[in-house]
């Protein structure tokens, strides 16, 4: 899609001056998994009919106002994440005049194209993801900025709101993040009196319990692989003009439906239970692997070979110490479903990828950190089979709630370049609904997964 794309302005953002000391912050085992990533990126769309001069004049002053206001209740995202050589532990740092990017662009590219549920290039997106200043590496020491803001406006059609975060937090604090501007900024940017505490962020990492020592395991598997990173530096991460994405919803009375057809396959001697997110998990599991199947990805030779269906699952209020919802950093639990080809793709694949799911979820709910050592190892070792989908976001995160006073996200995106990846999100107009997203390789395949999901839907369940 031809367009033009122009920065507008380049800023740094700083906490309100002599406002926070320096602070170090200390990762738990649940972060030490997710050093790997190389940031998560988010997508808020606004619709917003004014044009440049009133955003520039009017708007962006106060939205940066109240970012500065916001950055001082999640100080460590101004700081950088410092890894040392082993046998250091990684850690958090903030020291006084540590900034985050601020980029404000203008796009001509078409809003509604890009907010839109069809299928739309990854590439599509590229100018509105924010990119982290270089990481840097000071006696064999990594640095690594933490966030990236972005600002993009598409004159009298709306506004993109991007973050780019890595994820020494989760989803639900990146969230909480997002909310707090917006409330700030909605109140007028001049102070933070606006935030009760289910908007600020629990730093205290005594919370978090490590009796069998999980942590020492993983961090042994951090310094393996650690050692490859070198090679990455400077490099940025490539949208491939290849892969598509698109946007799928579930509505209540689907959901309800696909429920319905689990329960009656539900084993009196041993029930489980069948969750909006058991059953769309697994009816998108399923139409990725008949498109690949369709496809011939597949070949009937592998039938009996195990796929793999890898879900996170936030540990707040699972664990046998009180985690705090809004306890600053990782709390995921990395779980698993299992299925063989043949089985995914029969007529009852539905209920079998179901089922798996929610086997994976049951041992969440009775012994969440059951096997926790071994998340760093089985997760290395599911990603080398080829043969693995991943779910990110979760509608509980409510991100369609996120309200900068321009109403609620015409959509939000959260922007992936690997087809091994799908993401939940809530639903804007429709309570209960779930949107998914999924990028695949082709837009064939994507007409093919379409087909086959639109088949899916008007099956009888």
């Amino acid at each position: 899609m031809a367009c033009t794309h122009k920065i507008l302005e380049q800023r740094q953002v700083l906490p309100p001056a002599r406002s926070v000391p320096t602070t170090s912050l200390p990762l738990t085992f649940f972060d030490i998994p997710m050093l790997r990533s190389d940031g998560v990126r988010c997508l808020y769309f606004y619709e917003f009919s004014h044009p440049t001069h009133h955003f520039t004049q009017t708007i962006l002053p106060t939205l940066t106002d109240s970012l500065s206001l916001t950055l001082q209740h999640f100080l460590p995202l101004v700081g950088n994440l410092i890894c040392p050589p082993p046998p250091a532990k990684p850690y958090i740092f903030y020291t006084q005049g540590d900034s985050i990017p601020l980029t404000i662009a203008e796009s001509t590219a078409i809003f509604d194209h890009l907010t839109g549920y069809h299928p739309r290039d990854v590439k599509d997106f590229s100018h509105l993801v924010p990119k982290f200043p270089p990481t840097q590496m000071p006696n064999e020491t990594f640095v690594f900025p933490l966030l990236a803001i972005q600002v993009t406006l598409f004159p009298n059609s709306g506004i993109c709101v991007a973050v780019t975060n890595r994820h020494v937090i989760d989803g639900r604090i990146r969230s909480l993040f997002m909310k707090s501007w917006a409330s700030i900024f909605k109140a007028g940017g001049h102070d933070s009196s606006c935030l009760d505490n289910s908007l600020r962020p629990f730093y205290d990492r005594d919370v978090i319990k490590d009796p069998n020592g999980i942590e020492a395991v993983f961090l042994e598997e951090y310094f393996r692989m650690r050692s490859s990173w070198k090679k990455d530096i400077g490099s940025t991460p490539v949208f491939d003009g290849e892969n598509v994405s698109a946007t799928y919803v579930l509505n209540r009375p689907t959901i309800e439906s696909l429920k319905q057809r689990c329960e009656k396959d539900n084993e009196s001697s041993n029930p489980q239970h069948f969750s909006s997110f058991v059953v769309t998990c697994a009816f998108i599991w399923v139409c990725r692997m008949k498109t690949q199947f369709h496809e011939g990805a597949t070949r009937s030779t592998d039938d009996d070979e195990l796929c793999y269906f890898g879900f996170p699952a936030d540990c707040r209020g699972r664990l046998e110490f009180p985690v705090p919802t809004t306890y600053f950093g990782n709390c995921l639990a990395h779980l698993d479903a299992a299925a063989k080809t043949s089985e995914l793709v029969g007529d009852n694949g539905f209920v079998v990828a179901a089922k798996a799911i929610a086997r994976g979820i049951s041992k969440l709910k009775s012994r969440p950190l059951e096997g926790a050592e071994k998340w760093m190892e089985d997760m290395n070792n599911l990603f080398r089979t080829g043969r693995l989908l991943v779910v990110g976001g979760s509608p509980s995160f409510n991100d369609y709630g996120t309200d900068f006073g321009w109403g609620w996200p015409k959509k939000f995106e959260v922007i992936f370049n690997h087809s091994i990846f799908m993401s939940l999100a809530d639903c804007r107009d429709d309570d209960g609904a779930l949107e998914v997203g999924v990028v695949l390789r082709t837009r064939a395949s994507m007409d093919t997964f379409s087909s086959i999901f639109e088949q899916a839907l008007n099956l009888r369940y």
